[in-house]
């Protein structure tokens, strides 16, 4: 969620890191991107100009910003999903298709690509690609893009970017996702817990929490009581039986 006082060049760069580090193959992803109606157009032009500019290649290369999906079957996934964008009437921005070009013939390859005109029943914006696909959808005030943002069966994490940390902060408390980064992505830390909501997954990595999943309690009880204050619940039992 871009706030209207964020640091926009910031934002836009945090937004193409959310979404296409790994070619988008990280659990957390920012595949929606919600700006606010007075920014809307600019960030977007922005948004596609640097775009435009990610090198793909060999990512074991200096020289390349993304590299490819993990298989054919991901490729097929990933383009299957940007069609049905297409399909429902988002609007291509910039990519959109298998990528083309020397040394990218024999990877999985998918061009980095924003929708535009996106709503939350699209598919894109629904579910899970695990792809370079950034949805992005706009909104007229903040109670709404909380809303919209609140408006998906997963939960696992999410930012908001703002110069305003108190306004950052109100709005990430009521984001339901187990992480929500302010002015920052993909950042995580061991010592805090990392996990999601709803259908994101139950319980936590990392942190005390984390360690809680590895751990195997075990209770033992001692008899401090005495035979003679326990003769009436025994007789008891034994008249029952």
């Amino acid at each position: 969620i871009v706030l209207e006082d964020a640091d926009l060049d910031s934002a836009i760069d945090a937004a193409l890191w959310a979404t296409f580090f790994h070619a988008g193959q990280a659990c957390e992803s920012g595949t929606r991107l919600f700006l606010p109606d007075t920014l809307h157009d600019d960030v977007v032009s922005k948004l596609v100009e640097k775009t435009k500019k990610i090198r793909l290649g060999d990512p074991s290369e200096m020289t390349s910003d993304m590299g490819p999906l993990i298989n054919q079957r991901q490729l097929d996934r990933v383009l299957g999903y940007i069609e049905k964008g297409k399909a429902e009437g988002a609007t291509v921005a910039t990519g959109g298709k298998r990528a083309e070009g020397e040394g990218l013939e024999k990877g999985f390859y998918v061009e980095p690509t924003i929708f535009t005109g996106v709503t939350n029943d699209m598919a894109i914006a629904r579910e899970e690609i695990f792809g370079p696909v950034l949805s992005v959808l706009r909104y007229k005030d903040v109670d709404e893009a909380i809303e919209l943002a609140n408006q998906s069966s997963y939960g696992l994490g999410g930012a908001v970017w703002s110069r305003d940390t108190q306004a950052a902060w109100n709005v990430a408390r009521r984001i339901r996702t187990g992480t929500v980064w302010i002015n920052e992505y993909h950042m995580l830390n061991v010592q805090a817990p990392f996990g999601g909501y709803k259908e994101s997954g139950l319980g936590r990595e990392f942190g005390d929490e984390g360690l809680e999943a590895y751990t195997e309690t075990k209770t033992i009880y001692l008899d401090l009581v005495g035979k003679r204050e326990k003769k009436v619940w025994y007789d008891m039992i034994a008249r029952r039986g």
